[in-house]
């Protein structure tokens, strides 16, 4: 539920104009990774479309517990959806219904999250209690005036009843067919306002005006599968396949076989195929798109690229700890240098360990040390540099912590995308920026150490 409304979020109108007007013109990703911004609205589209796949199978798979039978079919709604079986200028979505839905969820995500903190706080609380217990049992009664006592059994009374309130109001307590009908609306609302944004830029979404979509609704009602053909009500989702298919649609069938259209008698898809139907596969530079569901969209990076060599991390934490380092240059000790070294690739060991001896032979002793003003133009350099390497890497760590399933994530903000981190960098361009940090970063920690030297004479 919170990576559906993190996914609302991402696709709203100021998000998109940030992404557009601010995140895609920045430094970094401009120079890194592209300055083609029909690609970087592709990429972003297809890590979104990914997003919405996962989320939908497990919409689908929780549906399987609802009573409504459009919720326990919903994969092939899902899949209708992404078919183009649906006309989204037909969906009705009222602005007050679904901001009131997301609302809602925010509320119950909030109330799950403080639920499974208070639960963790009543574990601790049970666990001194039964110390406690234990220690009565061997040591005789506990003096009543003890204070510190006294508050933990008041403080345990409070917490037990907080759990329980927080239960009533969090998703403890909440039906299947409730839930996941927010959810299911939400999937669909989300698809419908992908497809307005970023169709103009992909021709295999389908084109929708804004005009006659409303994105806010939680006003969308599923029907069986077995009554998809007849005559739809008002605010169903209108499943009528009168219509001609598009010819994108056919050409795409035709050249990936990924695309299956089906009548009344085809056999239906199977729940866990109805994501990763859509793909980025025109792509001029990069590859990615209509692959199989087991290729995630950071998997099909080029070997050219930092994602594609298997280092975004190690680059991403290399340049953090270059950041550290710059701060404070005289504090940096031996042992930590050899740290930072030894977490360099081999190749960028090759290259650092040449362009520093050569640089060395180039200069004369007399001048290298005492030098004020090289020293202050390498810093003035490197904080260039710096400017728009670091967010790189912040987002490209930033990124992997938002998708860690070992560890509950409540936090339904818009994600950092794949754009804005080291996966689709150009490997040549950013180990030559932090080549140029770390010769750099070398000068200024020699002439910080000698000018150290020289006052301490």
């Amino acid at each position: 539920m919170s990576r559906l409304v993190s996914l609302y979020k991402s696709v709203s109108e100021d998000q998109i104009h940030k992404l557009r007007n601010v995140t895609m013109r920045s430094q970094g990703v401009a120079y890194l990774n592209s300055m083609d911004e029909d690609f970087l609205l592709k990429l972003a589209c297809a890590e979104r479309i990914e997003d919405l796949d996962r989320s939908a199978i497990s919409v689908a798979r929780f549906g399987k517990k609802c009573s409504d039978p459009g919720l326990t079919q919903f994969e092939f709604t899902y899949a209708d959806l992404k078919l183009g079986f649906i006309d989204l200028a037909k969906l009705d979505f009222a602005s007050k219904e679904i901001e009131k839905s997301i609302v809602k969820m925010e509320k119950f995500i909030s109330a799950t999250s403080s639920l499974y903190a208070a639960f963790e706080s009543l574990s601790e609380m049970e666990a001194l209690e039964r110390t406690t217990k234990r220690w009565k049992d061997h040591s005789g009664p506990i003096p009543k005036q003890n204070p510190k006592l006294e508050f933990s059994e008041q403080k345990l009374l409070l917490l037990r009843k907080e759990v329980q309130h927080l239960q009533e109001i969090s998703l403890w307590n909440q039906t299947f067919d409730k839930m996941v009908g927010f959810m299911a609306r939400t999937v669909c609302i989300v698809y419908a306002q992908i497809c307005v944004v970023f169709a103009p830029h992909i021709s295999v979404l389908p084109t929708v005006s804004s005009r006659h979509v409303r994105f806010s609704s939680s006003l969308i009602h599923f029907k069986p599968r077995d009554a998809q053909d007849q005559e739809p009500v008002k605010k169903e989702i209108v499943t009528s396949r009168s219509g001609p298919i598009p010819k994108r649609l056919q050409t795409k069938q035709a050249e990936t076989g990924f695309i299956r259209f089906r009548s009344k008698d085809t056999k239906p898809l199977p729940g866990e195929n109805i994501g990763f139907r859509i793909g980025i596969k025109e792509n001029h530079e990069y590859g990615f798109g209509w692959v199989e569901k087991t290729t995630r969209l950071f998997q099909q990076a080029p070997r050219t690229t930092v994602g594609g060599s298997g280092l975004a991390l190690r680059y991403a934490n290399v340049i953090m700890l270059l950041d550290k380092h710059l701060e404070s240059p005289s504090s940096l000790t031996d042992c930590e240098r050899d740290d930072l070294y030894e977490m360099l690739p081999e190749c960028l060991k090759v290259s650092v360990n040449f362009k520093l001896r050569k640089l060395y032979r180039n200069q004369d002793e007399s001048e290298w040390w005492v030098d004020g003003t090289l020293a202050q133009g390498w810093k003035d350099g490197l904080r260039v540099i710096m400017g728009w390497l670091v967010p790189m890497a912040h987002d490209t760590v930033r990124w992997i912590n938002e998708r860690n399933f070992e560890k509950y994530n409540f936090d339904a903000k818009p994600t950092v995308l794949l754009l804005q981190t080291l996966f689709f960098a150009d490997r040549e361009k950013t180990e030559a920026a932090i080549l140029e940090v770390l010769v750099g970063l070398s000068f200024i920690c020699r002439y910080e150490f000698q000018r150290s030297d020289v006052s301490n004479l």
